[in-house]
């Protein structure tokens, strides 16, 4: 069984966004409330957290979570790692480093972001983690787990995806080739981006999201990385297929492997 945990749904600058008194910005409801985009993925007592974004702190402590065995990283932009500095308190109740896996380009840019971690001898209380190369052309594990990393174009960038067995998470994508695709093919339960209605350069909007989730053929998929301009959760709802939803913070699901 793989328990998900949508830990955040929202763009780099969240939902509602500061000086926005748009209606989904002035929304009481919960599920237009989104923090930055990340996830929990839980397989038996293992936790493995992708992306580490500016709320990742208030992230675990909503969600309850005590322990973490592993963090994933999908790409290097702000959203997605800037949280880095919060694996301390984990690094003290767990008494070890934090295994981060993330391609080389990732890590170097981790190096430059947080100096402070990677120095020959960091100062007492700095995170300690333990950096692991992953690259979309090699299946790797994390405790055991078996994880495919799938390769997807945040505009030129590329940015990983992974699937867990029946459960695959692509986020900041706007194109995937086809041999990466083929990757994605089978996946049950699948979780994509999803911006906008309008054209954006570097991310797919709702109309080409569902295109591409028509390719694939899951059971079911979920909408993340979600704008303000998307509208408001309920109106969304309505004009999705039976099989797709709009992912919302606190989401949980089980997945039968």
């Amino acid at each position: 069984m793989i328990k998900v945990i949508f830990l955040g749904t929202g763009t780099s600058q969240g939902v509602p966004v500061i000086g926005c008194v748009c209606k989904v910005c002035t929304s009481m409801d919960k599920k237009d409330q989104r923090l930055r985009c990340a996830i929990l993925v839980s397989v038996g007592t293992t936790n493995i957290v992708i992306d580490v974004g500016p709320d990742f702190r208030q992230q675990l402590l909503r969600a309850k979570i005590t322990t973490l065995d592993a963090i994933l990283l999908t790409h290097e932009h702000n959203d997605h790692i800037i949280g880095m500095d919060d694996v301390r308190p984990l690094n003290f109740s767990q008494k070890k480093h934090m295994p981060v896996y993330a391609s080389q380009r990732v890590q170097a840019d981790l190096k430059k972001r947080f100096s402070y971690i990677f120095e020959a001898e960091p100062y007492p209380g700095a995170p300690r983690v333990e950096l692991h190369s992953i690259q979309a052309s090699d299946n790797f594990e994390v405790e055991g787990i078996p994880i495919v990393p799938i390769e997807v174009l945040h505009g030129d960038l590329p940015v990983l995806g992974f699937r867990f067995n029946n459960f695959t998470y692509i986020t900041d994508a706007k194109t995937i080739s086809d041999t990466e695709l083929a990757k994605v093919q089978g996946t049950e339960i699948l979780v994509l981006n999803a911006l906008h209605h309008t054209p954006h350069h570097t991310h797919l909007n709702l109309e080409e999201a569902l295109a591409l989730i028509e390719k694939i053929q899951p059971k079911k998929a979920y909408l993340t990385h979600i704008s303000h301009r998307m509208g408001l959760d309920k109106e969304v709802a309505e004009m999705l297929p039976a099989n797709v939803f709009l992912a919302y913070d606190g989401l949980a699901l089980e997945i039968k492997c």
